[in-house]
Parts: structure tokens; C-alpha cells; sequence
């Protein structure tokens, strides 16, 4: 007959896995981005890694959204050059195939409708896809992370290029970038359209959105008044009271320099445009000029979303534009850890892009009125 355990040794037994229990789910939960992140590493150096096969853009698989022919008379004015943020979470790879699925799919459901949607009526769309760095490149200042995201440039520059000379036909267009396809857009319009006259001329306005770009050295005249075409529009932003992003912003944040080169920002300011506002200004935008938020995740493309106006106040502060945090819970981040991370599945300022974007459009069409004669 077996002998059974004292009871205060089976009660100390179970107190220590009670005990051990707790202290794991703890540490789980105090670590848990780090855990996650750590799942995103490819674990081998940039310099060994042997990245997916290049796109060629003279072939539609290689746009996750082109026009299917020519410009006819019932389409919009202008064409629209639009440089997706990271979709591709990563895992064993540093840059994404073109042809992931789930990569895709986010693109479609969540990104397209929400951020290239509010250009959709002012020009036909394209967006290439390319190897882009993945998610974990946005989480490290690892070498290694630099050398994706300036590997996913390569792409980027070959698809404008082909946007360029043989699918725009010349016409008028805006160069729209978000996040980390904000930050490959900058230095596009640096190397691609500021050096070039023909580009430079037909741009109508750059917008990246949640970049940073530095006030000091933009690379074209930043947007100053509604009426102007032409210019750039960057600014990346951070919830009043949120002083870690503030401060992760500042800290973290890389930059464009000599040579193609990411380097820090290393204190300076940020370009920040104020989209209720249409300007780069230090002056607060109260709610009552904010043209509408929208959440079109999950929209059919083309819908236009039902807005949210008058939701969100709005000031640039030190660089950084400093927003009101919106009460609606369809403006606030969802789904997974990895979807979170990335660039939110709604658009605080999409009717206010909107109304900008048609605004300076309109001002690329006035004619110029020459000086009265002396």
C-alpha cells in the first residue's frame, strides 16, 4: 500500500505551483512584446540572407493596384504613385515576396481602402508591390534591419521609374507614401522627382503620412497654404499625453542621409503638416474644422466610407503633430498583436486629405498669371 504525502507537503506542493503559475503568466505578460518580437527575428545576418526574386513592373502581378487601360475622359484628372507601409510580418524572411497571401490580403482590407482610398477620386491608383522590410525592421535599429529597409528602396525607385516612362503617359500625379513607404517616398522624391524637371513639374503634392522627415533639409518646399501645389506634406503624430511616443518618435526614428544611408534623427525636427489645416504650422486646428475620420477597413473598394467629422483637435508641437484621442471605438487599433504594430486599419483625416488633395490639384491647374508689366 502506497504512502501517502503529508498534507502540509501536498499543500506547500501546490502552493509552489500556484505560486510558479502565476509568476510565469506574470513574466509572459511583462514580456510579451519582447516574446512576440523575438518570433519576427529571421535570425540570420542581412549579408548572407538571400532575399525573394525581384518584380518586373512591365507585368501586372507585379502592382497590387494598376488601371487595367489607358486614361479615357471619365477618369480622374491625375494618377497616383502610392507606396504602401509594411503588410508582411515576417518571421524567416527580412523582406517580403511580392506574392505573400497574407501580406496581401492586409493590404487590401485594411490598407487600400483606408489610406489610398481618399486619392481614389482624384486619381487612378497605382501601387507597386515590392520586397518590403518586414514588420520587425520598424521594432530594432539593427544594421541588419537598415540594410532590408534600404534594399526594399531598389524596388520602389525601379516601379517609379516604370510608373514614369511608360504608364502615366506624362500626366499630372501625387506621390502618397505611408509609414515605412512614407520614409522609401522621401527619398524617392530626393533622388527621382526633385533632380528631375518633367517629374518635378507634374507633381501635384507629396503626402507621407506617419513619416518623419526632417524640417531642415526637405527635399522639395513643404506645403505651407492650401493653395499651393507642388510641396510636401509629412508629418508623423503621437496622442496628446503620449509622451513614450513622443519620445520614441524623437529617439528612434531614422532618416534618410548621405549616401542612402538610415541614420538617426539625432535631434532635429520633424516636418509636421497639419491636415485639418492644410498647412505646416504651429497653429492649433480646433475639432470643429475637421472634415471627417473613417474606418473602411473591410470595404469594398471604391465605397466611400461614412465620416466622422469634428472628432479630432490637432497641433504640431516641436515636430511631432499632437492629436486628441477619438472617442468612437471604430478609431481605435484592433486584431492582432502584429496587426496593432502596424499603421492603424482607420484614417483619422481622410476626408480632410481629401478636400486637400482637390485643392491642390486645383491650384496645379491655375494658370500663371504673369507680373503686370513695369
Amino acid at each position: 500500500m502506497a504512502r501517502r504525502r503529508p498534507l502540509g507537503l501536498r499543500r506547500g506542493l501546490a502552493l509552489a505551483l500556484a505560486a510558479f503559475v502565476v509568476l510565469t503568466t506574470t513574466a509572459a505578460f511583462i514580456w510579451r512584446d519582447d516574446i512576440l518580437q523575438a518570433g519576427l527575428d529571421p535570425k540570420e545576418p542581412f549579408q548572407t540572407y538571400r532575399p525573394p526574386p525581384a518584380p518586373n513592373y512591365a507585368r501586372p502581378a507585379a502592382w497590387a493596384m494598376a488601371p487595367a487601360r489607358p486614361p479615357a475622359p471619365s477618369d480622374p484628372p491625375t494618377d497616383v504613385f502610392f507606396v504602401m507601409p509594411t503588410t508582411f510580418d515576417g518571421g524567416h524572411e527580412w523582406n517580403a515576396p511580392i506574392d505573400d497571401a497574407a501580406a496581401d490580403r492586409y493590404f487590401r482590407r485594411a490598407i487600400a481602402p483606408n489610406y489610398a482610398g481618399p486619392f481614389y477620386r482624384i486619381g487612378r491608383i497605382f501601387a507597386p508591390r515590392y520586397r518590403q522590410a518586414s514588420l520587425y525592421t520598424q521594432m530594432t535599429l539593427r544594421e541588419d534591419a537598415r540594410e532590408a529597409r534600404r534594399f526594399a528602396y531598389g524596388d520602389v525607385a525601379a516601379a517609379f521609374r516604370q510608373f514614369r516612362d511608360h504608364l502615366s503617359g506624362g500626366r499630372p500625379f501625387l506621390l502618397v507614401g505611408v509609414e515605412q513607404g512614407g520614409s522609401l517616398a522621401a527619398r524617392l522624391l530626393a533622388e527621382e522627382i526633385a533632380p528631375d524637371p518633367s517629374a518635378r513639374g507634374r507633381l501635384v503634392a507629396a503626402y507621407l503620412i506617419s513619416t518623419v522627415v526632417p524640417a531642415e533639409s526637405t527635399p522639395i518646399a513643404p506645403c505651407v497654404r492650401r493653395d499651393q501645389a507642388g510641396c510636401l506634406a509629412a508629418w508623423a503624430s503621437a496622442a496628446v499625453g503620449d509622451l513614450q511616443r513622443v519620445q520614441a518618435l524623437k529617439d528612434r526614428s531614422l532618416v534618410w542621409g548621405a549616401g542612402g544611408q538610415l541614420v538617426n534623427l539625432e535631434g532635429r525636427a520633424p516636418l509636421c503638416f497639419n491636415p485639418i489645416l492644410g498647412a505646416v504650422t504651429d497653429a492649433p486646428a480646433p475639432a470643429r474644422l475637421h472634415l471627417g475620420a473613417a474606418n473602411a477597413t473591410d470595404l469594398e473598394w471604391g465605397v466611400r466610407p461614412a465620416f466622422l467629422a469634428r472628432k479630432i483637435r490637432a497641433h504640431c508641437e516641436h515636430g511631432i503633430l499632437r492629436i486628441s484621442r477619438p472617442k468612437s471605438s471604430t478609431l481605435r487599433p484592433t486584431g492582432t498583436w502584429s496587426d496593432r504594430k502596424k499603421v492603424p486599419g482607420f484614417n483619422l483625416f481622410y476626408a480632410d486629405l481629401e478636400a486637400d488633395a482637390r485643392a491642390r490639384l486645383k491650384a496645379w491647374r491655375a494658370p500663371v498669371v504673369a507680373p503686370p508689366a513695369s
